[in-house]
């Protein structure tokens, strides 16, 4: 049993003497809503007045990003299409339409047997099915160190298990080192469970070709020696790739087929490779070798139990726009120039961090891919640098923890960036 957090002890104690506090179930006496990227994101709205950068949006002018071909068919759905109920595990059209786009974005899939992708409110959602499938109490999830806040809430608060990390970097890179270490003391118990997410929250970072290679070859290593593996791939901002030696395929593709003993689930979706956030659609799909359509059937099954058992079925309307707008010959380019730009971006904010290598009070860590990137902390707290910004220079970040602090170029235009990211060096060297 875990120790409950203390934001959650505090809400516990104000409803103590109440008769909802007396009757919270195990659960509701774990939860509890942190100080995370929500709540500095909403105290970003209300003073970050010269940007905000704390959001995983991309915002376009002070209003988030909206393909054209999305917008157009908010005004063209049927009835059916609307608000008609949509089948537990989603629309069959835009689960084979979804299972065609990942093929067509791993090729190495082509001659691979996956499951057909099934359809989820959202990556947030897929992350905690796949927890209460495969995560029983006091079992362990192994993630990068810094994470997603979001992880611990899913894995230590809602399923009371241990979420488990390795230290992400050396000075250059993914640390394969600490990665296999990690998996080797996993390993013991037989059984491994990982959650990879790439490019990665908070640090926009994705493996070269070498290193992803390197990953599997280790997990291989283990799968090998008898450990069974279960790798969660969370491939949110995938395809949002910035360098030429990024590897351009997810692990998920490496990994479905690597071994008999590592089982692979991917989870993705149009909320951010395709612009749509806030329509909360996304998909999970499972990857194993050997796995037949039987398997695959049972294994979609019991997601559509969790399914059924906590949303009973996904929005309809969004299902529909997104498949409805991927049928226009413009969308694929739309989306293209709408990459362009966060491209863009990356440079001017690769350019100004590099030009600042040897700092001494923030490094950036290593990005090269997706809507962030974040600055190590040195001698000074992450928290500190983040109220300091927020109130003296209306600027929002994000502190990951006290040693971190993770900024959206995502969400400023390109304009601000070089004010941006020259206020947070000085804010930084005026705390030191």
């Amino acid at each position: 049993m875990h120790m409950i957090n203390p934001l959650a002890q505090e809400l516990n104690s104000i409803l103590a003497e109440t008769v909802p506090g007396k009757m919270l179930s195990d659960l509701g006496q774990r939860l509890f809503f942190p100080k995370g990227i929500i709540a500095q994101g909403a105290e970003a709205k209300k003073l970050g007045k010269t940007a905000n950068a704390t959001i995983g949006m991309s915002v376009f002018n002070g209003k988030p990003a909206i393909v054209p071909s999305v917008q157009k068919e908010f005004s063209t759905l049927t009835s059916t299409e609307a608000v008609a109920y949509a089948p537990t595990a989603g629309n069959p059209d835009f689960r084979n339409f979804w299972k065609d786009q990942i093929i067509a974005k791993n090729p190495s899939l082509k001659d691979k047997t996956i499951s057909l992708p099934a359809v989820v409110p959202g990556l947030t959602a897929g992350i905690s099915y796949l927890s209460d499938l495969f995560l029983a109490e006091g079992d362990s999830l192994l993630a990068a160190n810094p994470s997603w806040d979001n992880y611990s809430l899913i894995v230590e608060a809602r399923r009371n298990a241990t979420l488990k990390s390795f230290t992400l970097f050396t000075k250059t890179g993914f640390n394969c080192e600490a990665f296999e270490k990690a998996v080797a003391e996993e390993a013991k118990c037989g059984k491994i469970r990982i959650l990879l997410n790439f490019p990665q929250n908070p640090s926009g970072y994705s493996p070269t070709k070498t290193e992803q290679k390197a990953i599997v070859d280790i997990l291989k290593k283990y799968a090998d020696k008898g450990a069974l593996i279960m790798v969660w791939c969370d491939d949110a901002y995938f395809g949002l790739n910035y360098e030429e030696d990024i590897a351009p395929e997810s692990l998920f593709a490496a990994l479905c087929d690597a071994h008999e003993n590592i089982f692979a689930a991917k989870i993705d979706g149009p909320t951010k490779e395709d612009f749509a956030w806030g329509l909360r659609t996304g998909f999970l799909t499972f990857g194993g070798k050997g796995f037949t359509a039987d398997q695959y059937d049972a294994l979609n099954k019991k997601l559509m139990g969790v399914i059924r058992s906590s949303v009973s079925c996904c929005s309809t309307p969004a299902q529909s726009i997104m498949l409805k707008a991927a049928a226009n010959p413009e969308y694929e380019a739309e989306k293209i120039a709408f990459r362009k730009i966060l491209a863009n971006r990356y440079k001017i904010v690769r350019d100004f961090v590099d030009s600042k290598k040897g700092h001494a009070v923030l490094e950036a860590m290593p990005f090269n891919s997706g809507y962030f990137m974040s600055f190590e902390c040195k001698g000074i707290s992450a928290e500190a640098l983040r109220q300091k910004l927020l109130n003296e220079y209306g600027i929002g970040t994000v502190a990951i923890d006290d040693g971190h602090l993770r900024v959206a170029f995502s969400s400023l235009d390109e304009g601000i960036i070089e004010q941006v990211y020259a206020s947070i060096y000085k804010a930084a060297e005026e705390l030191a």
